[in-house]
Order: structure tokens, then C-alpha cells, then sequence
């Protein structure tokens, strides 16, 4: 599948790092330096502009390093592009460890996984089918 894209950056265009990757990498496109503090966040431009198909939808991801090494992640993770969007795609960006991450021009920010998704539509009914699991929810399962 071929997804139209603009880039505005300096920067090459995401793209697969292996064979089996779901994800690619964004890139910070800044002009200055952005340093975050500890619990601060900001919305992170990345000089791309995607034109989806309908159907599908961009998920904007954290990346496991920075989450895992810096506390660094994407506050509304995933965070959606839907295919009628046109605008520039940003990254909101928090931190949430206890010192500060400074973000640099080309930084590798998140990551974007392109999906299928389906629509419903809604039949309200009176009752819902039984199952064994029934209204059990928030670690139900893990209790036995």
C-alpha cells in the first residue's frame, strides 16, 4: 500500500528499521532546542503530513527506549491520525521521570504504526449474552 506524504523536514522519511518492524520512527523537526522538565509535556512538529486512506488510521506511539531509559512517552498514547487529517503531524511528548530531557532537532520521538480499523454501528438491545467472565473487569482474570 502507498500512503501520499508531504515532508517539510530536513529529515528522511520514516521508514522501517527491519524487515519485521510495525513501527516507524518520527522525528523531532525544531528549530531550537526544546528541554522538558520533570511532569512537563509539549507538542513535538515533525514536518510530515500524511494523507491516509480511508479505513485506516496513523497510531502515534512511545518509543521503548526513551520510555524505558528516560521516561519519556507519548501522553495520549496512541495518538490518532485519522485519514481525513491533513494537518502536520505533532507528537505530544511528556516527561516523566525526575530530570530533564532535552529534545533536539532530528530526535527520534515515537513511533507511528499505520492500522486497519473498521466501523460499527450500534444495535442497543435490553441484555447482552452471558459469558464466564460476565461483569468481571480490572484484574478479574488473574485472580484464580
Amino acid at each position: 500500500m502507498q500512503v501520499k506524504i508531504i515532508n517539510k523536514s530536513a529529515h528522511k522519511l520514516p521508514h522501517y528499521e527491519t524487515e519485521a518492524s510495525a513501527g516507524m520512527d518520527l522525528r523531532a523537526n525544531i528549530s531550537e532546542a526544546v528541554t522538558l522538565k520533570p511532569l512537563e509535556r509539549t507538542i513535538v512538529k515533525t514536518g510530515l503530513f500524511i494523507e491516509l486512506p480511508v479505513g485506516y488510521e496513523a497510531q502515534v506511539r512511545p518509543r521503548s527506549g526513551l520510555a524505558a531509559k528516560k521516561g519519556i512517552t507519548v501522553l495520549n498514547a496512541p495518538g490518532t491520525i485519522d485519514a481525513d487529517y491533513r494537518g502536520e503531524i505533532g507528537v505530544i511528548l511528556v516527561n516523566l521521570s525526575n530530570e530533564e530531557f532535552t529534545i533536539e532537532n532530528g530526535k527520534r520521538v515515537a513511533q507511528m504504526v499505520i492500522a486497519k480499523h473498521e466501523h460499527i454501528s450500534w444495535e442497543e438491545v435490553d441484555t447482552l449474552e452471558e459469558t464466564t467472565r460476565g461483569a468481571g473487569g480490572f484484574g478479574s482474570t488473574g485472580n484464580k
